[in-house]
């Protein structure tokens, strides 16, 4: 795969760098690649075995009573799901391999024939372990009406559990197991909607549940909060919750292990929620209310000693909600957005740590202020029209460069190279990059959940990869920056067509340049139009506008005096350019790592950070970006000892 330069642009001396960094790019688009796959076929077992684990806990009163078997068919299953689990988990595979003495407990204790509280506890151990090895889940975004989902019941499922549920359909009674009773509240207190979703999705070996891969992704959410909520329409009435809760709790947890973990809900507003569950998609989207659920989340998760799970719930926090509306609030308190921002990354560290209780709550508590503060300036005072123009100009100012320069190096070099023949590679780049960041937008909002962590990564790898790149392209050109060797240069390869690897190269640049800034632009405006009135969204636009414009005026600026100048000017010029872009490039995608939590974050002695250079204050970040200077000096003083000897 050509990512790298073609070879035939590089000089003699070129020749280690050039092959130190294809080996790196090279390295890094593998190991994504290996990752993603191994990623795939990991989560597919956890969530197998998670779906067995939790249908072993609900089912496993069915099948033995105070030590005794009285339903010899219903324990033989057990038996056999709890030897598939301990057979799933018994792989070489580390990430199995650590599952593997729950489920040998499980399987102990269902062979033994312990009491019903005791497997239930051995199997939510394990699905808890599970659960938190897992990404979460892409989510619905609403479900379908009741009727409409009362047909697809009345079509999928009705025959065999029954118009009602009750598990006594026309076909239910030649079939072992029996079908389901959706309407027992005491086993559906125990089942999560994941599982339920899981059941629907992929089926239960050894039954007559079959799966329904003909059913779209809504379409099995929805039937999932439908049987989810059977056994608790004849609860109380219906009782508003005092606290919002997040989906993807709602989803992974029972109600009995949500009403006796989750702080602030009662025993009958989650039954209320689990018949009746429109609030759960009415209150979700507040970047906020979602800061502070997962918060509340990674909490509970902290005291139940389940400290990866409480991080990754703390980045969430961060990344899903209150990053959104960043722009919006430095807009009317700058210092409590970085005071925010900066205790959200404390707390991830506190979360880590078993033994800073009492910081986590102190910090807590601070946070959770700062937030409602934050909230009320949001909600109780409109963004004036210059603040929501100076919004929006900044946000497309901030994102837009980058790329702009990039795109604009890269075209710019290849007219002074006389190859206008590969403009059209740039331009496919740059153009595909737009529809797909619109694309990726479009479908996180209508089909599939895109985490904001997923997001960073997917960020922070394309940064890297354009710095990598970019920094190898300064190098190429500062190689040419003497007229002699540019006119060698062009004397050996004017009429020496570029090869379709390296064409593509170019291609593959401006898109990565481009499609890491377009989804986020896009939801920065988003969230940004939520805090303006339908009557000002011209201002909006306005900044917008504007931006597009001041960025055409630095394209127009830059073209018009680089094609002017002499070829070593603009060869060193650009190269300036290029090495300036590759250093805040990285010190990006260290940041957005960071905050994704795949890079460490160790904090420099002083505060310093400048964003629009990429330069934060970590070590990591520092260092990554002293590596680009070091390696370009390295470089310069190797060029001019050569060209000294010469």
């Amino acid at each position: 795969m050509q990512f790298c330069w073609n070879v035939r642009l590089i000089s003699q001396k070129n020749i280690g760098i050039q092959s130190l960094l294809c080996l790196v790019l090279m390295a890094i688009l593998l190991f994504s690649k290996l990752s993603v796959a191994s990623t795939v076929d990991e989560v597919a077992q956890l969530r197998q075995i998670a779906q067995l684990a939790e249908y072993v806990g609900v089912d496993y009163a069915s099948a033995v009573d105070n030590g005794q078997v009285i339903n010899d068919d219903e324990y033989q299953e057990m038996l056999e799901f709890s030897q598939l689990i301990v057979d799933k988990t018994s792989s070489d595979n580390y990430v199995m391999h650590s599952l593997n003495e729950k489920a040998s407990a499980l399987q102990t204790a269902i062979s033994t024939k312990q009491k019903v509280d005791t497997v239930r506890q051995f199997a939510s151990e394990l699905r808890i372990s599970l659960l938190a090895m897992m990404p979460e889940l892409p989510l619905p975004k609403r479900l379908l009406s009741k009727d409409a989902t009362f047909s697809l019941f009345e079509n999928n499922c009705a025959s065999c559990h029954g118009l009602s549920g009750q598990g006594n359909g026309i076909l239910a009674s030649g079939l072992e197991p029996a079908p389901t009773d959706f309407t027992d509240k005491k086993r559906a207190e125990n089942r999560s909607l994941l599982g339920l979703f899981d059941a629907i999705s992929n089926g239960l070996d050894d039954t007559a549940m079959p799966a329904f891969t003909q059913l779209k992704e809504q379409q099995k959410w929805s039937l999932a909060f439908y049987v989810g909520s059977l056994a608790f329409q004849s609860s109380s009435e219906f009782i508003k919750p005092s606290q919002s809760i997040s989906l993807q709790n709602w989803i992974n947890y029972s109600p009995l292990k949500l009403s006796t973990e989750t702080e602030g809900l009662t025993k009958n507003e989650i039954e209320g929620l689990r018949a009746d569950p429109k609030l759960l998609f009415t209150n979700q989207s507040g970047p906020l209310a979602i800061t502070k659920t997962q918060l509340a989340a990674a909490s509970i998760a902290y005291k139940n000693e389940e400290y990866e799970k409480a991080k990754t719930l703390a980045v969430s926090a961060y990344l899903d909600g209150f990053e959104l509306i960043e722009n919006s609030l430095d807009a009317r308190d700058k210092n409590l957005r970085k005071s925010i921002e900066g205790n959200l990354i404390k707390l991830r560290q506190v979360l880590s740590n078993a033994q800073q209780v009492n910081q986590l709550e102190s910090l807590m508590e601070i946070t959770v202020r700062q937030l409602n503060d934050a909230e009320k300036l949001l909600t109780e005072t409109t963004l004036s029209n210059e603040a929501l123009f100076t919004a929006s100009l900044v946000i497309l100012l901030r994102e837009g460069l980058e790329a702009l320069l990039v795109v604009l190096a890269l075209i710019t070099v290849l007219i002074r190279t006389k190859r206008h023949d590969a403009l059209k590679y740039v331009h496919f780049g740059w153009l595909s990059a737009l529809l797909a960041g619109f694309a990726t937008w479009a479908v996180a909002q209508s089909m599939i959940n895109i985490s904001g962590a997923s997001r960073e990564v997917m960020e922070g790898i394309a940064a890297m990869l354009a710095a990598l790149m970019l920094f190898y392209v300064g190098i190429w050109m500062h190689s040419k920056t003497n007229a002699e060797h540019w006119q060698a240069y062009i004397q050996k390869h004017i009429n020496t067509q570029l090869e379709a690897g390296t064409l593509w190269g170019l291609a593959v640049l401006s898109f990565i340049a481009v499609y890491r800034e377009v989804f986020e632009t896009v939801l920065f405006y988003q969230s940004l139009l939520t805090q303006a009135s339908t009557t000002q969204y011209s201002f909006v636009i306005g900044g917008f506008l504007f931006g597009i414009a001041v960025l055409s005026i630095i394209a127009w600026g830059m073209f018009k005096y680089s094609v002017k100048l002499p070829i070593a000017r603009f060869f060193s010029t650009t190269t300036y350019l290029l090495l300036a872009l590759s250093f805040i490039l990285m010190g990006k995608a260290v940041s957005a790592l960071q905050e994704a939590a795949v890079i460490g974050i160790s904090p420099l002695p002083i505060t310093v950070k400048v964003d629009w250079i990429g330069v934060g204050s970590t070590w990591e970040g520092i260092m990554a970006q002293l590596t680009i200077l070091v390696l370009f000096v390295v470089y310069m003083y190797r060029s001019r000892k050569k060209q000294i000897m010469i």
